[in-house]
């Protein structure tokens, strides 16, 4: 009685490759016979019964087999230098590798953004031939891996960049620090604000929060008890839509001043501005850091501004230097401390909540310090009048 016959191992993509190799029409008759070996041996077909199907001997079956379970695949189906198959693949073929590599997928029909070796492989193998490689058809997914570990490509990985820094981000940074230690000269060293004869300017960090979720439970959250150490709450949620903030911090007094709306487009921006023109003295100036968003310099932001000339003046911070405005370091806190995790019946208790979170936050306002070097941009550090902990603006409770 014979041995029971016993298979090879296969995974999708192994299979997949020699099912295209079985159909390829450029290539060697050998190669086509040998991936049939290996696919009738992985379904687990006796050597006798495959030399019968591929029109082989038993000892070329079982040669091809102990060649699989050597080197694998390639091994199994390509001769090794100077017995009939090219030595080494060329640059040329090489180099037209690397450019497909360096193209994403979606340039050539496919869904994906980026590739992966199976799927670049796969593309290689269907388009070589017509593109004048016709030996790269049948190259394996390891040989590929191999070209683009030399070449250091990896197109399977994204890493992220900061396009075009502002070409005027040493002056804009500058202009912020400067504003910044105006306001450092206008305290005492108990920490107090000395009242200046001067016409007085009013110093704001503003910014907006958009895109802030109110979410709802679909069950009551259960309190802990002798039971549960933390709350319990169920994993099923319903979305009723998004505030956005607008907000603006005192450098001079701390308070902290809110806006919540639908959406933040140049109509709530300037509503926001008519609230400060509204909240300090006529005749006072209004001197506000923020970024250069489009709503910020609107047409209808400038029709708005010309109707009260000189009441607001403007310092804008540069691109990608949003950490400069002190704003920001508040919105991180307010983050952590209310809106991490937060539930709502719907969007106005939503809206009742952040003002109130305000309403909290000026019973004790917190005025900061901006101390810098100017002459060095890369030293700079924030603290608070009594406790700070970077890159909060106000301390934890």
């Amino acid at each position: 009685m014979g041995k029971k016959a016993s298979s090879i191992e296969l995974s999708n993509e192994e299979r997949e490759y020699l099912e295209l190799q079985t159909r390829a029409r450029t290539i060697q008759a050998q190669t086509v016979t040998r991936a049939r070996i290996l696919l009738l041996r992985a379904d687990a077909m006796s050597i006798d019964a495959i030399a019968d199907k591929v029109g082989l001997n038993r000892c070329s079956v079982m040669l091809c087999l102990k060649k699989f379970k050597e080197g694998g695949i390639e091994n199994a189906l390509f001769d090794a230098p100077g017995r009939g198959r090219n030595a080494e693949i060329t640059d040329e073929e090489k180099a037209w590798i690397i450019n497909t590599a360096c193209q994403k997928p979606v340039d050539f029909g496919y869904a994906a953004e980026t590739w992966t070796y199976a799927g670049l492989t796969s593309h290689i193998n269907k388009t070589a031939e017509a593109a004048g490689y016709t030996r790269l058809s049948t190259i394996h997914k390891s040989t590929v891996n191999t070209i683009l570990d030399e070449a250091d490509i990896k197109p399977h990985k994204i890493t992220y960049y900061c396009e075009n820094r502002d070409p005027d981000f040493d002056s804009k940074m500058h202009n912020v620090l400067l504003v910044y230690k105006q306001l450092e000269m206008q305290f005492n060293e108990s920490g107090e604000l000395i009242v200046s004869d001067d016409s007085p300017v009013h110093v704001l960090s503003y910014d907006e929060k958009p895109g802030i979720q109110a979410v709802a439970t679909t069950s009551d959250d259960l309190m802990p008890d002798e039971r549960h150490q933390t709350i319990s709450r169920g994993y099923e949620y319903k979305r009723l839509g998004t505030l956005s903030l607008l907000a603006a911090i005192d450098l001079q007094t701390g308070e902290a001043i809110p806006l919540v709306r639908d959406r933040h487009s140049s109509r709530e921006y300037i509503e926001f501005l008519k609230l400060l023109d509204d909240k300090y003295q006529k005749g006072d100036k209004i001197r506000i850091v923020l970024d250069n968003l489009k709503v910020h310099t609107s047409e209808a932001t400038r029709k708005y501004l010309a109707t009260v000339p000189g009441r607001f003046e403007f310092v804008f911070t540069p691109k990608h230097g949003s950490w400069l405005n002190m704003v920001e370091g508040f919105f991180s806190k307010m983050t952590r401390q209310m809106l991490k995790g937060i539930r709502v019946k719907s969007k106005e208790e939503l809206t009742n909540r952040i003002y109130n979170y305000f309403a909290e936050i000026n019973e004790e306002p917190i005025v900061f310090h901006w101390k810098y070097n100017l002459d060095d941009g890369e030293r700079i550090t924030i603290a608070a009048a009594d406790r700070i902990r970077f890159p909060g603006i106000w301390p934890e409770r």
